[in-house]
């Protein structure tokens, strides 16, 4: 075994994002190990890339932190764990019944919070941690209140975790999307009038690619940026922060 390969835990890799950040980290070298729900999707993947795959349920920490422990023991070290786990409710608050409102946060805060918990507890010689936030926590959407209220946790999750394991030499930053072409998004983007709106929304005139969000978590993974923490990154098209005149 080549001690100097990169070591990465995947979270939610068998969706779009994830299956792009696992591909993109494996042909550049990396051991990537592959977690998220049992699937012929994740089984596919760890074939395609030669690597493991663990079926688990994001919303279980102590899963989560079995799955890094494994990667650990497995692989000699882990040097990064990336939580790509996610979910879409759109819908106005008091529609959105209570069991949604604890599947949104459980899914999104929940599996984020299990991602730090396992780094802290598994990386104790630093290494990076990234999470997946969201451009809908950084600006008022309608019908977003649930997912924007669990991935506005997510932004406060990162920068207070930044702070606490921040001696340990972990250094824990986010990401957030706009509207990307993924099956999660499938029932949004499939319209074409859907798609239309939400395009118009984004400065770039685009939905984003899951290798879009893929390639700045891959780089923060890298420990070329380890003068980067606490810090969460736009990959929206300029959804959050960027009008233009029409």
């Amino acid at each position: 075994m080549n001690d100097s390969v990169p070591v990465y835990l995947v979270l939610g890799a068998s969706g779009g994002i994830g299956s792009a950040l696992s591909r993109r980290l494996s042909a550049g070298g990396a051991r990537v190990v592959a977690a998220g729900r049992a699937s012929d999707r994740l089984d596919a993947l760890g074939a395609e890339l030669g690597s493991a795959a663990i079926a688990l349920d994001a919303r279980e920490t102590a899963a989560v932190e079995a799955a890094a422990r494994t990667a650990l023991e497995r692989h000699g070290r882990l040097d990064g764990i990336a939580n790509c786990v996610g979910s879409l409710l759109l819908k106005p608050a008091h529609l959105t019944t209570d069991a949604e409102w604890s599947e949104t946060l459980a899914l999104n805060l929940g599996s984020a919070f299990g991602a730090v918990r396992a780094a802290a507890k598994t990386m104790k010689g630093g290494g990076s941690v990234v999470l997946v936030s969201s451009a809908a926590a950084r600006l008022g959407l309608a019908m977003h209140e649930a997912i924007a209220a669990a991935k506005a946790g997510v932004i406060g999750l990162t920068l207070s975790s930044a702070a606490t394991y921040a001696a340990q030499g972990l250094r824990i930053n986010a990401v957030a999307p706009g509207l990307v072409r993924s099956p999660l998004t499938a029932k949004i983007t499939a319209s074409e009038s859907a798609a239309a709106a939400s395009i118009a929304l984004h400065a770039l005139g685009r939905l984003g690619e899951p290798d879009d969000v893929a390639a700045m978590i891959a780089w923060l993974l890298d420990p070329a940026q380890s003068w980067i923490t606490g810090q969460v990154f736009g990959v929206d098209g300029g959804l959050a922060t960027v009008r233009t005149r029409k």
